[in-house]
């Protein structure tokens, strides 16, 4: 059991207190959080009310394998985080620190997933801006035409998808980042033993903040990348 000079806050009667006060703190700011991104989402849906065709059409030029893939990447990551926040219990610092750096290998994957997807934007002119263009093929047209929607409409309803597109997946990816270099602060601490059955309580406050993060992406992909692609 580690010493309560180096693991007990002076200011915690109890390693239960502690543990309460810092999941209380995890949760307002999860909860921040969510107000953030449910405006986001919000804004997403008001624009896709607007412009139903051009947001389909915008779907369509997202790669489903990939986002289909970085889904399955972001779910085993929340099991490795979760079998580490047990270990963390357990005060198997050792094993902590394998999961930890699954977790951190998982989110890396996914990042780099998101680079690669991110390139094929840039290089197909579907980043918005003065360079954007949004290439009609002839389903496209069809159903621009179909919609009664001017080629300029079509422009400005893609653009607006992926203005939307790259500012909810950028957040998301935003979050990954600073979670992965919050992960790798507790290497060491996990490594030398510091976790265990009293005090595990960052560990698992990271993996709420870790499992938050994962079921954002969970939202966003539906959203993205299957919603209208019938």
């Amino acid at each position: 059991m580690s010493s309560s000079h180096s693991t007990l806050a002076h200011h915690f009667d109890s390693y239960e207190q502690q543990r309460e006060s810092a999941s209380l703190g995890m949760w307002l700011f999860i909860s921040q959080e969510i107000m953030f991104f449910g405006g986001l989402f919000a804004t997403y849906m008001v624009y896709r009310s607007k412009h139903p065709v051009a947001f389909e059409l915008g779907s369509h030029h997202l790669d489903i394998g990939l986002g289909s893939f970085n889904t399955v990447v972001l779910i085993l990551s929340s099991l490795t985080m979760a079998f580490a926040v047990r270990e963390a219990q357990l005060g198997r610092g050792k094993r902590v620190v394998g999961f930890l750096a699954a977790t951190l290998t998982l989110g890396v994957i996914f990042l780099g997933v998101k680079t690669v997807e991110y390139g094929q934007k840039f290089r197909d002119h579907l980043v918005p801006g003065a360079n954007f263009h949004f290439h009609m093929d002839h389903h496209a047209a069809e159903l621009a035409q179909a919609a009664g929607l001017s080629q300029g409409a079509v422009q400005a309803g893609t653009e607006m998808f992926y203005s939307l597109y790259f500012m909810m997946t950028g957040l998301h990816a935003l979050h990954m980042i600073i979670g992965i270099g919050i992960l790798i602060f507790f290497f060491r601490p996990a490594w030398n033993g510091r976790y265990d059955a009293d005090y595990h309580n960052p560990i698992e406050g990271f993996g709420l903040y870790w499992h938050f993060v994962d079921i954002v992406w969970i939202f966003l992909f539906p959203l993205l990348y299957l919603l209208g692609r019938n």
